[in-house]
């Protein structure tokens, strides 16, 4: 192409033979290494013809050069290692290759930018550099601003893809085993990661999952790759509008068929054979028939058919879970399986010769058969078609015979057929699984193609691969140049076309008309066709007519193409048949034919889908089916492929392309062993060199005027910075710098550089630094011999004056001189002392004056200040007396008042409940009279009965005769059950008395201690308890022997009623029983005369009581006499003053007392509330039961007029029982005088109580622990006694019962006695039965009485505590609403609240506090559905306000704070002692009364974590777009930048951020987060937690950049990071938030930024960095050390064998392989409880809320 650039070349070579000069380093080509770098010793002039170099060995070299072609100079060390090989100043192949070497081997960096291009070296070690954490690190980043990796490239890719609307590719290409197919992997993983979709069709899981199938099928063990692809792919990821995956479809290319049937030595067939073989012992592949891999000749053929480390089972399982992933099912497995079974054994069937033209195949062949058998066919017809052809001409039909060489290449080509076919079938199906219902938006393409290959023998596959990297190349020399055409367009700079390799001669050379591919085509048609005369013809048409064609000189069979890479000669042998691929017409029909219908659709004419969706999918594969047998229309494999490639060009051509280049470092797999031979050729073939070569025949180095600027303005004059303008001043610098301005072109934003001239550019900065180190260390340095010669000098003129002062003395001095020098010092001294005597005499004299009058003067002072103070304290000791006499009084007459007011109260009380229980009775005996009269009523309607019945009982007589044999019997053994019974009662009393002894023991010791001064009242009590627990038991033993009398009698109650069934109704004994009722009728009077002395018995209990009152009412008075006349109560109160009566109550006993008499009240209350309980369910329980006997009573009534035969034996049994019933009444008179004994007894323990209020306290503990167990006693008597009454119920039914039955057999007067104690009975227990509801009466009014009490007590003492008189008006901290107002309170309250409205000038947490007094008023309510309804719209409507504003920083934190306080109040107001420790009497007084809510509190606690970490979220979603810009980027130290060439990545980035963020934006930032939540009320604990999370998110983000930023691992660097470590502490400090722990979460980027600091040399700095950096891991060590990079020419570089040293010393190390840190973490969030010291009573609504409808309680 035209244009200047032959000019140019002659300056460059005119520059750089002024840049040959001494000191200055050159590359120089070597065998071993290609390059070797050389150090010029003498300069170099134009026209020498050697260079003078020594080597970096020592080794000194006369170079012979070429005036026209110089060795390349060396890039300054500064720029080795750059992340672009564009931003190296002298571009060139050296320069490449060593930079990479010091990137891959000392850095241990894989990825490197060579402008558009990835280059990704193969490590062959697995790297912690793909995990989640690393992509979530280069997603949304720039391509320039992170170190290079292979998700930058994806993350550029996707980001034009949504900027631009326009689809995207990502070419990967390489060698094979340089890593290929696992970039392609990780750029699809890394699409799937950032782009997931929402719904629930994993899509993303699925494209992955296509990756391990393909690669089983079609991936295997070659020589240079354990895992080669062996096709080529093109996978199109498609995205929506809103660009996220949604399906993906896949295209392939040019499958090496050829390796199912043959591999070369130590490789392996696909791997799918092998998890096959390894899983054929499994029972669902029983029916394959398959052994081991070593039992097949298609896997065994290499000798290899093991891969280290890897588990072929394992994989099997793992591809077996893909598939099922795809939705591809086990019977489409199961089918798959089939073919690729049937193909290892159809390389097992045995071909034999039979002499020279056949061969045959035997027909008991096992493998033959299992083929036949899996695939459906006929066996005989494969084994007659596999040895003999079909030769159809015009005229007839001809079989021919094949030889066993023939015949094993139709088997072989059957082979590749069937696996070609089903390999397309697998692609499909994955296609059809990752199909889509709707339309693709946009799309990104992977390409994981073939790179460039050239072996020792190349045939028809590295030919078409070639071929296809001739296209990709022109496709990417293309895009190059277009690039670099629109970039100078964009800088207005004005271009030449610029002389770029075009392959475009090759390119037709091969697809041209009459190319390589035509004649091979052509030559293929013919049915005589060979490879050599194909050749023939390439030589005819090409050899010295196509400079890119030649003829080997020593072979007849190969040709050599010269490719854009290299010259590759082809050896023509087996072009014709892989290009033909044909299998035999015959084998075909037979496979046609076949049952197995996945075998027949493969080779049909028309093929027909398998799958029910092939009408909608549109499969692009490169190997379309064949569409007719005809061999003129059958299309050749090169055509197919060259086709398929036409359309993947126009793809291509149609996206963005991004390359990334796979480098093999090595052919031995060792890891980060770099072979610059190896490495030098792949990048030739790849297209890297290309690349640098168009960059530097323009203007390689572009840099924008902001970094030329902070880079040189060391070399700029002061004049010249007085400019304000920037980019001026880099234009004038520049014109000063090069003279020649060809050199260098200024555009609207960067200024270009021709190559070489950055590298002046560093040596004129190098030097101007060397120069002013030199002048600094001149200074220095003359500054220091100055200050040396100074001293010495001083030092000097000392010693002079010294030897001189000696020298003098000595020549001076005699003893005439001594003499008289010795007699004037006599005078001086004697004169001298008697002046000296003259006034110290005179200042001694005028002292002891001064002193004198000073002395008397302040004795004088301090005895008038002692007589003042002794007069003082006279006055103070008679006040205060005064004062403490009045205190005193004061006091005792106030808690004489109180006792006395209580005492009052309670008398009056015991009145009451005296006269209520007289009121009772007098209902009970009116109750009496009235069943009295309906028992009358009764007996009246029996005589009537009897009557008749007299007449029946005459004929019963004999038969009563033997029923009384029997019954004496029985009554004989229940008697003796009696004895033993009562021997067990007896036995039972001792025990019982026994304990008793022991309480009374327990009980002496607690009164002794409690009560000295009542010792006679608790006697007595102790007593009293004594019998009443004696009489309990004793009653409970005895109902328990009734209750087992009781089940004999029912059983004797059955036995009589069968018997009376038989029975013949006689009317004589009727009549005779009539007569019986009538006597019964008399004993009436009786059962009067017991309801008299009943009365009789009320009316002296009542006496009693009123005796006691009496009694209590006399001693009260004595008592009352007895304080007042003892002390004046009124002087003393008088005396007493407020601030007297506030230290009383906090250091006197009265608060004491009232703390110790509250407990126990509240155990009493608890006790007495549980009795309560259960009596009133007694009660109930007992109606039911008399409900029942009267249905009971009616029946026997019934039962007793169809009876005929009573038995004598009955009256006996009746007898004894009336006999042992006679003990029950005096069993319910005990139980009533221990009730009342109880009762006496807990009046006196209340006035007992009462009166010693100031011990209560220190017993309370053990008094409470006696009431539990005597109320625990009495709980099991009373259940007792419940089932006592329950026994004595149905013994008064049976008794009925045995009444009616005996009522026709008693003639006598015994008979009458019987019934009318049985009726005594009775009536007795229905007696007890009201006295018990009469008692459960009594323990209701006690209850109440003691509550009335203690709100009598709790008043009085807060009258004395509170001596100023209460307003007219006060408030108890509630809010009165209506059920009706909730939704008002939420919407004004909650929802429609702004929090700037509210924090200004309010307590915190006011509208908390709001919720908290409407809370209350509904516990104040006893309102259960109101408090429900209010907790629950209150917790919506803070969830609704959280998540109409969950990206509000300021409303998050207002209800974070708001919810916090809430729960907090129901904490603090609760009730239990725990929240209650730091309340105030007030607030203890305003507790919930009668609802838990725990359970709301633990919903509000989930909300307010809820909210915290969402807050935590909006906070770290503002914070973190300036961490890095502001930390890490932003130079907050001046003049010390460390800005270098960043290359062409940087100029790519498709975001141009134009605000800067600094530290003062970060600062500023966490100042607003501050003072928003302290203004919020937030609490200081919640507040630091909140910091710390922060802290650690700019922490771990800023230790990630450096862990991926290589440019920002430097020394300067270091120092910016430590120095904004430090504004961050000082920040903590201003806000006092040291404690919260923020400072230590940057402690590992605190010690990163020292060890990018430290020295890196010697062995004592490792050990150094390994004890200090004890928060970084090792991984993390290493990697900084390895990513560390000189600013500056006067630094060093890290060397690897001191990284090494580090590693081995931290190898001892347990931590985490992990290399970034997880910025998504979260720490645990505590809510700790701290209560409000705002009183509810004094919260007041602003009238800003709208809650006028709110009422103050």
């Amino acid at each position: 192409m035209a244009g200047s650039g032959c000019q140019n070349r002659k300056m460059l070579e005119d520059y750089m033979a002024w840049l040959l000069v001494q000191y200055n380093r050159v590359w120089i080509p070597d065998s071993e290494e290609v390059w070797q770098s050389a150090e010029i010793t003498k300069n170099y002039k134009a026209g020498d013809r050697f260079l003078h170099v020594q080597l970096e060995d020592g080794t000194e070299l006369n170079y012979p050069v070429d005036p026209a072609a110089l060795p390349p100079l060396r890039n300054p060390d500064i720029l080795v290692g750059e992340n672009d090989l564009t931003a190296l100043s002298y571009l060139h192949e050296p320069a490449v290759l060593h930079n990479l070497k010091v990137r891959f081997v000392e850095s241990r960096l894989i990825y490197t930018y060579s402008g558009i291009i990835l280059v990704a070296i193969n490590p062959y070690k697995q790297l912690p550099l793909y995990g989640d954490a690393i992509i979530h690190a280069y997603s949304g980043q720039n391509m320039g601003d992170m170190d290079p990796h292979i998700f930058a490239v994806a993350e550029e890719a996707y980001k034009q893809m949504a900027r631009n609307n326009k689809n995207q590719s990502i070419i990967v290409s390489g060698e094979s085993g340089a890593g290929k197919t696992v970039s392609a992997r990780y750029t699809m993983r890394y699409f799937a990661t950032v782009s997931k979709s929402s719904s629930n069709a994993h899509v993303e899981d699925k494209v992955l999952a296509s990756n391990p199938i393909t690669e089983a099928v079609g991936n295997a063990k070659t020589t240079r790759n354990d895992n080669s692809s062996r096709f080529g792919k093109y996978t199109e990821i498609s995205f929506d509008q809103s660009y996220q995956i949604i399906g993906a479809n896949m295209r392939t290319y040019l499958l090496e068929k050829s390796r199912v049937v043959f591999q070369s030595e130590n490789e392996r067939n696909y791997h799918i054979f092998y998890q096959l073989c390894a899983s054929a012992t499994q029972p669902e592949y029983k029916h394959l028939k398959l052994g081991s891999a070593e039992e097949f000749n298609y896997t065994r053929m290499g000798g290899s058919t093991v891969i280290e480390g890897v588990d072929d089972r394992a994989n099997m399982v793992e591809t077996q879970k893909t598939f099922a992933l795809l939705g591809l099912k086990g019977d489409f497995q199961m089918d798959v399986f089939k073919m690729l079974a049937a193909i290892l054994h159809l390389g097992n069937v045995e071909i034999t010769a039979v002499g020279d033209e056949r061969s045959s195949i035997s027909l008991k062949d096992k493998h033959l058969d299992i083929f036949c058998e899996l695939l459906d066919l006929n066996c005989d017809k494969m084994a007659q078609w596999l040895c003999h052809r079909k030769i159809i001409t015009t005229s007839e039909t001809v079989i021919k015979p094949m030889t066993r060489a023939q015949a094993v290449n139709a088997r072989d080509a059957l082979a590749k057929k069937i696996y070609s076919h089903l390999f397309d079938f697998i692609v499909e199906r994955i296609n059809q699984a990752l199909q889509f219902p709707g339309k693709q938006h946009t799309f990104i393409g992977v390409l994981d193609i073939y790179g460039f290959e050239t072996f020792d023998v190349n045939s028809f596959e590295q030919f078409c691969i070639n071929y296809a990297n001739e296209k990709l190349q022109q496709q990417f020399n293309l895009h190059v140049f277009k690039l670099e055409q629109e970039e100078y367009m964009k800088e207005d700079i004005p271009w030449t076309l610029i002389d770029f390799y075009d392959n475009q001669r090759v390119i037709d050379l091969i697809e041209a008309k009459m190319g390589i591919l035509e004649l091979l085509d052509e030559e293929c048609l013919l049915p005589h066709g060979t490879d050599e005369n194909w050749l023939q013809k390439l030589y005819n048409n090409f050899v010295n007519k196509n400079a890119l064609f030649e003829k080997p000189r020593m072979s007849n069979t190969s040709f050599i193409i010269q490719h854009f890479a290299d010259k590759v000669e082809y050896k023509c042998e087996g072009f014709l048949e892989k290009n033909r691929d044909t299998v035999h017409e015959v084998l075909i029909e037979i496979l046609k034919d076949s049952k197995f219908r996945l075998c027949a659709d493969f080779f049909q004419d028309g093929p027909v889908s398998i799958s029910p969706f092939s009408s909608t999918i549109n499969i692009k594969s490169a190997r379309p089916v064949l569409k007719s047998p005809n061999k003129q229309l059958r299309m050749t494999v090169g055509s197919k492929f060259r086709n398929s490639l036409s359309l993947l060009m126009v793809t291509l051509n149609a996206t963005t392309p991004h390359y990334v280049r796979c480098i093999k470092p090595n052919d031995e797999k060792l890891p980060f062993e770099f072979d610059s031979k190896r490495v030098a050729q792949q990048l030739r073939a790849c297209g890297v060199l290309e690349t640098i070569r168009i960059s530097a025949q323009s203007y390689p180095s572009r840099w924008t005027y902001i970094e030329f600027f902070s880079r040189y303005s060391i070399l700029m004059t002061q004049q010249e910075l007085s400019i304000n303008d920037k980019k001026q001043i880099c234009k004038i610098v520049l014109q000063r710098l090069i003279q020649d301005h060809n050199q260098y072109q200024f555009g609207r934003t960067k200024i270009f550089f021709r190559a070489g001239q950055v590298a002046y550019l560093e040596k004129l900065r190098s030097d101007k630094l060397r120069h002013a180190c030199i002048v600094i260390q001149k200074s220095v340095r003359g500054w220091l011999q100055r200050k040396k010669f100074l001293h010495i000098k001083q030092a000097a003129l000392t010693i002079q004056q010294y030897f001189r002062g000696q020298r003098t003395v000595r020549q001076a001095i005699t003893a005439r001189t001594l003499k008289e020098t010795w007699a004037a010092i006599i005078i001086q001294k004697c004169c001298r002392g008697y002046l000296v005597r003259r006034l110290c005499q005179l200042i001694h004299v005028a002292a002891v004056t001064i002193q004198a009058y000073t002395r008397g003067f302040l004795a004088r002072r301090k005895y008038r200040k002692m007589l003042e103070e002794h007069k003082a304290v006279i006055l103070q000791k008679y006040a205060r007396a005064w004062l403490a006499r009045r205190r005193f009084q004061s006091i005792r007459r106030f808690v004489l008042n109180i006792q006395l007011s209580y005492r009052v109260q309670q008398l009056q009380k015991k009145i009451e409940e005296q006269s209520r229980e007289n009121h009772g009775l007098l209902e009970r005996l009116t109750s009496l009279a009235s069943t009295h009269m309906n028992d009358v009523d009764t007996i009246q309607k029996l005589e009537l009965d009897l009557e008749k019945l007299t007449a029946q009982k005459r004929t019963c007589e004999e038969k009563g005769k033997k029923d009384k044999e029997d019954s004496e019997q029985k009554i004989l053994k229940l008697e003796n059950r009696n004895k033993e019974l009562q021997e067990q009662k007896k036995t039972l009393e001792i025990k019982l008395q026994e304990k008793t002894e022991e309480m009374k023991e327990k009980m002496d010791d607690l009164t002794k201690q409690l009560f000295n001064d009542v010792q006679k009242e608790e006697n007595q009590r102790i007593i009293l308890e004594k019998n009443f627990q004696n009489q309990k038991q004793d009653y409970e033993k005895e109902i328990e022997l009734l209750k087992g009398e009781i089940k004999i009698l029912k059983e004797e109650k059955n036995q009589l009623q069968q018997q009376i069934q038989q029975e013949i109704v006689i009317q004589d004994g009727l009549k005779m029983e009539v007569g019986q009722l009538t006597k019964q009728a008399q004993k009436i009077p009786e059962l009067q005369k017991e309801i008299e002395l009943l009365q009789t018995q009320k009316l002296d209990v009542e006496k009693q009581a009123q005796s006691q009152k009496r009694e209590l009412r006399e001693k009260m008075s004595e008592v009352t006499k007895q304080l007042l006349e003892s002390y004046d109560f009124e002087d003393v109160r008088s005396r007493l003053s407020t601030e007297d009566l506030e230290h009383l109550n906090e250091d006197g006993e009265l608060w004491f007392a009232y703390e110790g008499l509250k407990k126990a009240t509240r155990v009493m209350e608890s006790h007495f509330q549980s009795q309560k309980e259960i009596y009133e369910k007694e009660i109930e329980g007992l109606n039911f039961k008399v409900e029942h006997l009267s249905q009971d009573i009616n029946h026997l009534q019934k039962l007793f007029r169809e009876e005929n035969d009573i038995n004598d034996g009955i009256r006996l049994e009746v007898s004894r029982l009336t006999s042992e019933n006679l003990v029950i009444p005096d069993l319910r008179q005990q139980v009533s005088e221990l009730e009342n004994q109880k009762l006496d007894l807990e009046n006196r323990l209340q006035e007992q109580t009462v009166k010693l209020k100031g011990k209560m306290k220190e017993m309370s503990h053990r008094l409470h622990y006696e009431l539990e167990g005597e109320g625990t006693q009495r709980r099991s008597n009373e259940a007792q006694n419940k089932v006592n009454i329950k026994e004595e119920e149905r013994l008064k039914v049976n008794t009925q019962e045995i009444e009616g039955l005996s009522n026709g057999l008693m003639q006598d007067e015994t008979q009458d006695e019987v019934q009318s104690k049985i009726k005594q009975e009775t009536t007795r227990l229905t007696v007890e039965n009201m006295d018990l509801e009469e008692k459960l009466d009594m323990k209701d009014r006690i209850i109440k009485k003691l509550e009335d009490q203690i709100k009598t007590l709790t008043k009085t003492i807060e009258k004395a505590e509170v001596h100023v008189p209460n307003s007219s008006k006060e408030y108890i901290g509630m809010m009165e609403y209506k059920k009706e107002d909730e939704e008002r309170i939420i919407q004004n309250l909650i929802l429609d609240l702004k929090p700037r409205g509210v924090v200004v000038n309010m307590i915190p947490g006011l509208p908390a506090h709001i919720l908290f007094m409407c809370v209350r008023y509904a516990d104040y309510l006893n309102d259960a559905d109101m408090l429900k309804s209010f907790m629950s719209v209150t917790i919506d409507g803070i969830k609704q306000v959280v998540k109409e504003h969950s990206e509000d920083f300021e409303m998050l934190s207002f209800w974070l704070s708001n919810t916090y306080y809430f729960l907090n109040c129901l904490k603090q107001y609760s009730g239990e002692e725990e929240f209650m420790k730091c309340n105030t009497p007030r607030q203890n007084k305003n507790c919930l009364k009668h609802f838990d809510l725990s359970e709301y509190r633990q919903i509000l606690s989930d909300l307010a974590i809820r909210i915290y970490y969402q807050f935590i979220v909006v906070m770290e979603n503002s914070i973190q777009p300036m961490i890095v810009p502001g930390m890490l980027e932003y130079e907050s130290l001046q003049g010390i930048s460390g800005l270098k060439p960043t290359g062409f990545r940087k100029r790519s980035s498709s975001i141009d951020d134009t605000d800067t963020y600094t530290m003062t934006s970060i600062l500023q930032q966490l100042s607003y987060f501050y003072s928003t939540m302290c203004q919020n009320g937030l609490d200081s604990e919640l507040l630091k937690q909140a910091v710390k999370q922060l802290f650690f998110l700019i922490g771990a983000i800023i230790l990630n950049s450096l862990f991926l930023r290589k440019d920002m691992c430097s020394c300067r660097k270091g120092m910016q990071i430590r120095c904004n470590i430090s504004y961050l502490e000082e920040w903590l400090k201003d806000k006092n938030l040291q404690s919260s722990n923020a400072k230590e979460t940057l402690e590992p980027l605190s010690q990163a930024a020292w060890l990018l600091q430290v020295k890196k040399i010697t062995d004592d700095d490792a050990k150094e960095i390994c004890e200090h950096c004890t928060s970084l891991s090792t991984v993390q060590i290493v990697k900084i050390l390895n990513s560390y990079t000189p600013i500056d020419d006067f630094e060093k570089r890290v060397t690897p064998s001191f990284v090494r040293k580090v590693q081995a010393m931290l190898n001892n190390r347990e931590d985490a392989p992990q290399l970034m840190l997880d910025t998504k973490y979260l720490f645990q969030v505590t809510f700790p409880f701290t209560p409000s010291p705002h009183a509810l009573e004094l919260i007041q609504v602003p009238s800003s809320f709208k809650l006028g409808f709110l009422t103050r309680v």
